[in-house]
């Protein structure tokens, strides 16, 4: 494997999403960074990736507090290049709007905006400076619509997306790549599995019904890749089969 002097941090590294994105890069000579806030459940993840001839750290990461989210993306800094930066927090979660408490509303906030917003201006706090670098956000159905029950989670996605958008606008002649990616489906991931069977749904899966991260990842990787005379700002992605 060729080694990238660079590296990509992924704020929110979860099981799924965040952990295919973390494996691409790697596989494609970056360091990568990785930040949750249970650090200690990192380790399986590094110790694949490094099994595999890739390079990553994991720290343990509240993407809720400032000082926290600038001191991790300057310790990524500090391994070499801050090459890119995404924020994968989600926070998904459904509740009747009578049975939404102020807690639940304001952490919803917390995690799928507000950490988001912290974690672009302090990327782009390393990166404009140097010139380059790409910012990328992930959102979901729910950033461009609410859904019965998800009052909290729409409105945290759509001020995401919100802060995406304005970034791209003033970042990008700057030679910023701010991307935001909407997920319009659901992943392959045992919360969306549980979720089916809750709701009465089969066990069985079709090929392809369920969003594979590791597509998802792959998309990343591309947006990345892409010459700047050809950024795409927002894309969404969904199965073949998905309607919409």
């Amino acid at each position: 494997m060729t080694t990238t002097p660079a590296t990509v941090a992924i704020v929110g590294a979860g099981d799924y999403i965040g952990a295919a994105i973390a494996r691409r890069f790697a596989a494609g000579g970056y360091t990568v960074v990785l930040g949750r806030r249970n650090g200690d459940k990192l380790g399986p993840l590094v110790d694949q990736i490094a099994a595999a001839g890739g390079r990553a750290l994991g720290r343990s990461l509240d993407a809720r507090r400032e000082e926290e989210v600038a001191a991790f993306l300057d310790a990524a800094d500090a391994e070499a290049p801050l090459a890119a930066c995404i924020f994968n927090v989600g926070g998904n979660v459904r509740f009747p709007i009578r049975d939404t408490t102020e807690r639940v509303f304001r952490k919803v906030w917390e995690m799928a905006c507000y950490a988001g917003f912290l974690t672009g201006r302090e990327a782009a706090r390393i990166m404009v400076p140097r010139g380059s670098g790409s910012i990328f956000f992930t959102g979901a159905t729910a950033s461009l619509r609410g859904g019965s029950g998800f009052a909290a989670f729409a409105s945290a996605k759509a001020g995401l997306r919100a802060v995406a958008q304005s970034m791209a606008r003033e970042l990008g002649p700057q030679n910023i790549h701010v991307a935001h990616l909407v997920i319009d489906a659901g992943v392959d991931t045992a919360f969306v599995r549980d979720l089916r069977r809750q709701r009465g749904g089969s066990d069985e899966i079709a090929p392809d019904e369920l969003m594979n991260p590791a597509s998802i990842a792959e998309t990343y990787w591309q947006l990345h890749a892409q010459p700047r005379d050809a950024w795409t700002h927002e894309l969404d992605i969904r199965p073949y089969r998905e309607t919409w």
